[in-house]
């Protein structure tokens, strides 16, 4: 049990840690800000294959394909849905109907899109955590070592959009405690549930997978290559591409 609460204190301070260094930074320079982007576009397109998808087929097996297949489907779908009803989430980022002539319309969607994303893939990570812990222990360092090293960018790149689309740093600190605290939610549920969790493990991590597959395309890398920068973006993504596989080899 001490391992248990350990690891997903570890988890969630992690997040919360990436979340901080986005805070402390708050506005950067478009160009930086792409570069930025394209960097963790570029880790969350590995984490989202290498992460989640591949595990969900290798516990699947051939047999089980179909959950794979059917998870991702089921993610671009969600979040294709979440992204006609966004705009309906604008009173989450406590900006003032006066002020919202001076905010982007489109940016603050695609910013509450990104971050809903995020959201949906923190659980099925906790519970992978947590699945680990109550049966595998041989590698349960392992998955949580990767899942804490890959939260610190996350947690950045969830708090510098919202900064920069006009969310108050209360709402946006709230928005950042509330995703960390999905994922410790996730590995305690993880552990408790056990065998039912396995079971349903490969579903919710290929969903999260097709969800974050449909963002980075959707979102994120048009994002980077609407300034003008889009060459330092890509270099940037092939950066975040590489560095994604060294941490998921390193450990």
């Amino acid at each position: 049990m001490q391992e248990l609460f350990i690891t997903a204190a570890g988890l969630g301070l992690s997040s919360l840690l990436g979340s901080a260094i986005g805070l402390i930074v708050r506005r950067i320079p478009h160009r930086w800000n792409d570069i930025f982007l394209g960097f963790c576009a570029g880790m969350m397109l590995t984490a989202s294959i290498v992460c989640l998808i591949m595990p969900a087929v290798e516990s699947s097996g051939l047999g089980g394909i179909w959950q794979v297949a059917a998870g991702v489907a089921a993610g671009v779908l969600l979040i294709g849905l979440l992204d006609k009803f966004t705009p309906h989430l604008h009173h989450l980022s406590g900006i003032k109907e006066e002020e919202e002539h001076r905010v982007s319309t489109a940016s603050l969607n695609r910013t509450l899109l990104f971050v809903l994303a995020i959201a949906l893939h923190k659980l099925p990570e906790g519970l992978a955590t947590g699945i680990s812990l109550n049966g595998a222990q041989d590698n349960a360092f392992a998955v949580a070592l990767t899942i804490a090293l890959q939260n610190i960018p996350e947690g950045m790149v969830v708090v510098t959009p919202l900064l920069m689309s006009g969310v108050k740093f209360l709402n946006t600190t709230l928005i950042a405690i509330a995703i960390a605290v999905l994922e410790v939610v996730g590995v305690f549920l993880g552990f408790a549930l056990g065998e039912i969790s396995a079971i349903l493990l490969p579903f919710m991590l290929s969903l999260a997978g097709g969800a974050m597959l449909y963002v980075i395309s959707d979102e994120m890398i048009p994002e980077t290559h609407s300034h003008g920068f889009q060459k330092a973006a890509t270099y940037a993504l092939v950066a975040g591409v590489v560095t994604m596989l060294v941490i998921e080899s390193a450990v």
